[in-house]
């Protein structure tokens, strides 16, 4: 009785630790910044197909990832809008050191729906001063950018507004999403009449057909550096680690390359 005992406990036993087996070693979690949505998906896949390792995924702002990885947040890999957070986790001890890898550099553009009167020159916009202007007409209410106390992209917006020399006329319509996805639909529900955004999120099927964008030249802007990094308290850094060369990888860039990001800059 008690050796049948015994063996039913082992029984039990088994699946459950053959479980947690399954989540510690064949799944990594990815804190994504919001412009990768798209993108994700893909490389989530074809990275799992490859290795059988699980990318769970969450995404949101740069800056706020940054800030729950500083105070404990259990992720495995940091992918950033901007290469200052992950250097800074590294600076602070929080980084599996040697890690830090840059993986696209972000394109920033401007969109609106098909419904709202814009006109925007692409000739225009590369003649500096005044290529924005038509954002100071009086049918345009609402601008849409991500919170630049957070969000890369909310900062090369407000830097492209001072660039084109209209950003203390803007400012008054400035509305502010929690990050560059919250942002994009603004633009898309009609809460705001533009919005700048990623070229990623103006790419997507979600986005494509519902309105017009222009991409700004990347002279407008600080360059937007996206970087991946290890968090040190990661118990899984050999996946962890596979998954960032897999983004650097010729097959990485060609999926990022796909979903709108440039080449990194080394």
């Amino acid at each position: 009785m008690f050796f049948l005992n015994r063996l039913l406990l082992v029984m039990v036993l088994l699946p459950a630790l053959a479980g947690a087996q399954v989540t510690g070693v064949h799944e990594i979690r990815v804190a994504a910044a919001a412009d990768l949505s798209a993108a994700m998906q893909k490389l989530a896949s074809v990275f799992e197909k490859q290795t059988g390792t699980r990318v769970s995924v969450s995404l949101g702002s740069s800056g706020n990832f940054f800030a729950q990885i500083t105070n404990g947040a259990p992720f495995d890999v940091f992918l950033s809008a901007d290469k200052s957070y992950p250097e800074k986790l590294d600076q602070s001890g929080l980084a599996e050191p040697g890690t830090i890898a840059l993986y696209a550099r972000g394109k920033l553009a401007i969109w609106w729906l098909n419904s709202v009167h814009l006109e925007l020159q692409p000739k225009n916009l590369q003649s500096g001063t005044g290529g924005l202007d038509s954002l100071k007409s009086p049918e345009i209410h609402r601008i849409a950018i991500a919170n630049p106390e957070h969000a890369p992209y909310g900062r090369a917006a407000i830097a492209a507004l001072q660039h084109y020399g209209i950003y203390e006329s803007a400012k008054p319509k400035l509305v502010l999403g929690e990050n560059i996805s919250q942002t994009a639909q603004f633009a898309q529900s009609g809460n705001a009449d533009v919005a700048f955004i990623a070229l990623a999120l103006a790419l997507s099927d979600a986005m494509k057909d519902k309105g017009q964008f222009l991409l700004l030249p990347e002279s407008s802007y600080p360059p937007l550096d996206q970087a991946a990094v290890v968090v040190r308290s990661s118990p899984n850094k050999q996946q962890a680690r596979r998954f960032v060369q897999f983004l650097t990888s010729p097959e990485g860039q060609k999926i990022l390359s796909d979903f709108g990001f440039g080449a990194p800059q080394k």
